[in-house]
Formats: C-alpha cells, sequence, structure tokens
C-alpha cells in the first residue's frame, strides 16, 4: 500500500512519519479521548478527514481553548436534536460556542420552561449513550438548499455565505450573542454534519463548518442552564427565538467545579449585593443601562473619584472639563462618524443642526490641545478628566454596572512626540498596573488588540506595525503574561487592556492604553519642534478604571460587598451593650471622625444581638462595642467581619488600628 509522510507536532516536540495514504486523525489518536480533533496547516480538522503528504499536523487537547469550543459546539448540536426530537415544528436558528458553555437559538411556539430543561438534558443523554458519529459533507449552495428547505433561518445564511459574517458580541462576552453566523457558513464552501446511528443512518443534521467531537460519546460532561429571548443575528427588527444556554466540560469533575462557581458568582452577583447594601439602583422611569448612586453607592463613588483624580496630578495630567454634547461635525472629524455610528445614541436636531451625545472625550480634548500652539517643550501633555460619555447598547447586552449606557471614565489623552511614545506607555501601564494593586486587585494579564484585515480600521499599514510594535515591546518588558487579540483594535489604533482575574478567577477588562496616529492628523494637531519645523504629535488614550461604573461592579463581585475599610461606605459602626452606654460611644466616634473615619453609632431599639446582626449583614469592616467596663477602662471592644473579637482595647490603640487599615488600604 502506498504511504505519505507527515510531521507530527506535540509538545513542541517535531516527528517525521510515513504513514499510509488512507491515515486519519482517529488512526493515530483515536484511543486518546483527550484529543478531539487536529490543526493542519493551522486548520482546525475533524479527526475522521485523511491526511495529505507533507502534511503538518497537531493533535488538538480537549482542554485548549480550540478543544473546548469544538466540544462545546459538538454540545451544542445535540441540545439542537434534543429539541427537534421533542419539538418537531422547532425552526433551527444559530448554535456557537461562547465562553464556558454554548447557546442554540430557535423559533418555538412557546417559551422553554425549567421542566423543558429537564427533559431535553435526559434527550442529550440519550443521544449521547448512543455514541453517535459526527459526519462532515460538503455540499453546494442548492444541495444545502434543498436539504434544508424547511428551515428558513438556515437558508438566510446560505443566502448570505458571499459576505464573510461580522463577530459575535454579546452578554457573554465574545462570541456570546450578536450575529454567531460564522459557525455556520464562509464565503467557501458549505458542509453540512449529519449524526449518524450505529448503522449509518442519520439521525440528524445542520449546516455547520465544524468541526467536530468524532462522536456523541465525548460529551459526558454538560448541562442546559438557562434560556431567554433573543432576536435573530442580534436584531431587534428580526424575528424574536428562544435561546437554549448550556456549557460542557471535559469531565464532570470539571462541570462540578464549573457550577460551583456559578453558585459563588449569584450569591457576588453586584445587582443583588446593589440593592441589599443600599449602593445604586436602576430605576424603569430613566431608562436601561442608566444607574443612579444612593448615598453608600456615591460614598464609595467618591472615594474612588478622590484616588484617582489626585494620583493623576501626582502622574503629571492636569485636570480639564468638556461637554456632553456637541455638533456632528465634530465627530465626522474623529471618525466617530460612521465607524462607531452604531454605538452613539441619534442624534437631536438644535437650531436647524443635529448634535451628538458624545460617546468619548477624546475629540473635546484634541480642540483642547488645539486651542493655541504647542512647542515640543510642552510635551508630553497629558489631559484628564471625569467624562460623562453616552453609548447605545443594545438592551440584550446591557447588564447592571458592567454594561452600561450612561457612564463615566477617568479619561486620560497623553500628547507626546513619537520618540516619546514608549516612554509614556511605559508610564501609563505603571499608573495602571499600581492602581489596581491600590484596589486590591493583584492578579492580571495584559492583552494586545490588533487590526485584522477588514474594512474597520483607518491607517496605513506601516503606521499601524509602528503603533502596535511599539506597544508590544513595552508589553513584553514589563514581564506580564501577554495574550493576542487580533481584529480588536480600536478604528485608530491598537491597544492594551490590562484583564483582571477576580476572587474566583474570573477575567475583566479593565484599563486600556491605546496608541493613536490617526486622530492628531484628522485635527490637525503640531508642536513646534527644535529645529522650528512643525511636526504631528501622537496621541496615546489611557483609562484607568475604563468605566467608573463598571470598576465598581467588578469590585463589589470581588469582595462580594466587603470593601476594605478605605472603600466600605460605612467604616465603623458603635454597638452600645445598653442604651446607658450610647454617650461614651459617641465621645470615641468623635474622635474617629476627627481622624476622617466614617463612623455612625447604632442609636436604634434593637438588642445588641440584632445590632450585631445588622452591621454583619451591610458587612461594615469595624464594630466597636462598649459596655460598663469598657468606659470605664476608657477602651472598647473590638467585632471583626469575620465574628472574631477583641475586648478591652484603649480607645487611642482603637483608633490607630483603624486609621493604619485605612492607610494601608489593607483589607480585614
Amino acid at each position: 500500500m502506498s504511504s505519505l509522510s507527515i510531521t507530527l507536532v506535540r509538545d513542541d516536540a517535531r516527528e517525521q512519519r510515513d504513514v499510509e495514504t488512507t491515515t486519519t486523525g482517529l488512526d493515530l489518536f483515536g484511543t486518546d479521548r483527550a484529543v478531539v480533533a487536529v490543526r493542519v496547516g493551522g486548520e482546525l480538522r475533524d479527526l475522521d478527514r485523511p491526511f495529505a503528504d507533507g502534511d503538518v499536523v497537531e493533535p488538538v487537547l480537549v482542554d485548549s481553548p480550540d478543544g473546548l469550543a469544538i466540544l462545546r459546539h459538538s454540545a451544542a448540536h445535540v441540545a439542537a436534536q434534543a429539541v427537534q426530537a421533542r419539538h418537531p415544528d422547532a425552526k433551527l436558528g444559530i448554535g456557537p460556542p461562547i465562553v464556558d458553555g454554548f447557546y442554540y437559538d430557535f423559533d418555538v411556539a412557546e417559551p422553554f420552561t425549567p421542566e423543558d430543561l429537564r427533559d431535553l438534558e435526559k434527550a442529550m443523554q440519550r443521544i449521547v449513550k448512543e455514541r453517535q458519529r459526527f459526519r462532515r459533507r460538503e455540499v453546494s449552495d442548492e444541495e444545502a438548499r434543498a436539504e434544508l428547505a424547511d428551515e428558513p433561518y438556515k437558508l438566510e445564511l446560505i443566502a448570505d455565505k458571499g459576505s464573510a459574517a461580522p463577530e459575535a458580541t454579546g452578554p457573554d462576552g465574545p462570541d456570546g450573542g450578536g450575529d454567531a453566523a460564522s459557525v455556520e457558513v464562509g464565503a467557501g464552501q458549505l458542509t453540512i454534519y449529519d449524526n449518524l446511528r450505529r448503522d449509518d443512518s442519520v439521525a440528524w443534521k445542520d449546516l455547520c463548518r465544524g468541526p467536530h467531537v468524532p462522536h456523541t460519546g465525548y460529551l459526558t460532561a454538560f448541562a442546559l442552564t438557562r434560556n431567554s429571548a433573543a432576536y435573530w443575528r442580534g436584531d431587534q427588527a428580526n424575528q424574536q427565538l428562544q435561546r437554549l444556554y448550556g456549557t460542557a466540560w471535559p469531565s464532570r469533575e470539571a462541570l462540578k467545579a464549573y457550577q460551583t462557581r456559578l453558585e459563588e458568582a449569584a450569591k457576588r452577583d453586584h445587582r443583588k449585593l446593589g440593592v441589599e447594601l443600599d449602593l445604586y439602583s436602576f430605576p424603569d422611569e430613566l431608562g436601561s443601562g442608566l444607574p443612579v448612586f444612593h448615598p453608600r453607592g456615591g460614598v464609595l463613588k467618591r472615594e474612588m473619584e478622590d484616588y484617582v483624580r489626585r494620583r493623576h496630578i501626582e502622574e503629571g495630567f492636569s485636570y480639564v472639563g468638556t461637554p456632553h454634547i456637541s455638533k456632528e461635525g465634530l465627530f465626522h472629524t474623529s471618525g466617530h462618524l460612521p465607524y462607531y455610528a452604531e454605538g452613539m445614541f441619534p442624534p437631536m436636531e438644535v437650531e436647524g443642526g443635529n448634535y451628538y451625545l458624545k460617546a468619548m472625550n477624546c475629540p473635546m480634548h484634541n480642540l483642547i490641545y488645539r486651542s493655541r500652539g504647542r512647542s515640543y517643550r510642552e510635551l508630553p501633555l497629558r489631559l484628564f478628566e471625569f467624562g460623562n460619555v453616552y453609548r447605545y447598547e443594545k438592551s440584550g447586552v446591557v447588564h447592571g454596572l458592567t454594561r452600561v449606557r450612561g457612564m463615566t471614565q477617568d479619561d486620560s489623552h497623553s500628547y507626546v512626540t513619537p520618540e516619546q511614545a514608549p516612554g509614556e506607555i511605559q508610564h501609563l501601564l505603571d499608573f495602571v498596573l499600581g492602581l489596581l494593586r491600590d484596589f486590591g486587585l493583584s492578579d492580571y494579564y495584559l492583552e494586545l488588540s490588533t487590526r485584522d484585515d477588514s474594512d474597520k480600521f483607518i491607517g496605513s499599514d506601516a503606521e499601524w506595525a509602528v503603533a502596535t510594535q511599539v506597544l508590544e515591546d513595552v508589553a513584553t518588558r514589563s514581564g506580564i503574561e501577554l495574550v493576542p487579540d487580533p481584529g480588536g483594535a480600536a478604528y485608530y489604533g491598537p491597544k492594551i487592556s490590562v484583564q483582571i482575574r477576580d476572587a474566583i478567577g474570573r477575567s475583566w477588562q479593565m484599563s486600556t492604553i491605546q496608541y493613536d496616529f490617526n486622530q492628531p492628523a484628522r485635527f490637525g494637531l503640531e508642536y513646534q519642534a527644535s529645529d522650528g519645523t512643525r511636526q504631528q504629535p501622537v496621541m496615546i488614550h489611557s483609562a484607568k478604571f475604563g468605566s467608573i461604573e463598571r470598576f465598581i461592579g467588578v469590585l463589589v463581585e470581588h469582595y462580594a460587598g466587603a470593601f476594605p475599610p478605605w472603600l466600605a461606605p460605612l467604616q465603623v459602626v458603635g454597638i452600645p451593650v445598653a442604651d446607658e452606654f450610647a454617650d461614651y460611644l459617641e465621645e470615641v466616634f468623635a474622635g474617629l471622625r476627627k481622624a476622617g473615619v466614617r463612623a455612625e453609632v447604632d442609636h436604634s431599639d434593637d438588642r445588641m444581638q440584632k445590632k450585631i446582626r445588622t452591621a454583619q449583614k451591610a458587612k461594615v469592616p469595624y464594630q466597636l462595642i462598649a459596655g460598663g467596663e469598657d468606659r470605664d477602662a476608657g477602651a472598647v471592644s473590638f467585632r471583626y467581619r469575620d465574628g472574631t473579637q477583641k475586648n478591652g482595647v484603649p480607645v487611642a490603640e482603637a483608633v490607630a488600628e483603624i486609621t493604619d487599615a485605612i492607610a494601608r488600604r489593607t483589607q480585614v
């Protein structure tokens, strides 16, 4: 039998092998359930496809990002098969993998119920036990239309396949919503995946690019988690469908760990804790994505603003202020119209012209820079403001404080010479990381967002190459883990974003640093160089919090509402053992307040134990309790948030302990 030569790449080792012409990935890895696909020449492929001479073959492990996506996409097919088995009239939408799971959209007569989800899980388990094989078939457009004639949404995708599908965005992050048609069709060959029974009869089929696991028996740990309404392809003008969410993992242990994380995340949900701690709310009368901060939430917000304003001034920034709206011409100059038009609120007509709510502060900062001539001696020129910006997020994407329509950005822009750009980016990165550490966020990595080949970016390839290299060099020198994000750049330039991991291991995008060579050119920004010539500065955007609202939402979940003392809205509560000791505590608390501590004595009619429980529920860092012995000794008894207690602490020592923890920003 004739043979061919392939190169097997595994664990950074390369091995040349001569194999038979019919050899597939199953022949090489079929006994290893940890391998779910292969990568050949950069392309992900099913294990049952034969190799060609010269192929470079790399196994794809199930616990890798690509492997998990393949596992979850296969689970989405099984879920859709189960739905159509129970609801034959259900029409198929799209079913992509997403972060930690998958979803599938269906046009069904009635919304799914919790009982439906349990029944569908049982149906999925039966399909898994049958070990149905996934078989890939290439089909023509005409063949696909004939086979899927009863699936109107699939027919639409087939008709649209000539243009590349946009990336999906939504409530679950990348590929969490919106238009995920790329899992179904591309610009080239259409493929259908059949689910085959043991006798090779077709149990179910779907339009799909693949790849998939070899058979359904690979799906040993999955669950359906919830359902919701979703518009077809994320467009509110389209039909509303039912979205079925699920998750799949390589093992039952991994699934259980994920479910435990979900339970912990539910306890930490900032929307729930915001109500319980009386921090903020989302009144329907204001509209979706427009939060209000209550007095205690206002304390938290003010502490953050005071901190970051002071830190910006210490780092050489000048504080500025700009209006909330502008004539539309400004946003044409900046490029936000048309490049960012969908993310802006519709215009309002004023005095015969259109005005827009600003989505970014940078165009107005450019006007400040351009207000007079600038010399190289003034650079770096650093401008900073708390800018209120407004972005028209789709209703299905708005989520508490972490995805809002009205937000406050700690927005800053550095205007530098090209030679100063690397040093300024390093300065900003150091600033950002120091800020995150002060807020107790020390587990992070960097993401470098660059352009792709789409037409959503402006500027020349050479300019992008220089900007990207500068950011990459600084990020690499930092020694922090660096993850590529191709295509994730802003339309005007590449960026570094700092991704933090919270207390339960979830990643959040926080601070950003963006290199911009486009806006200085569009606004005609110049400085006089040392040789007298007029030169164009580089503009570097940076937001340390990103938005204050989002940062607060992340902090609430990271700390589960139990903030370190310096951030806690109420830092100390006084609890008298009986009413007769309340005046003594007020004297003690007068000293605390004089030292700048947010402290209140509980004068309610509740019994002492009820007051303690109330303070614990409010997650106050310190409770100071006083009775007769404490008063006579000029002392107080500490009760900490974890329930431990320290008795007979002299008042001066108690004040010093509290103020020291606040000054050092430590957690207690």
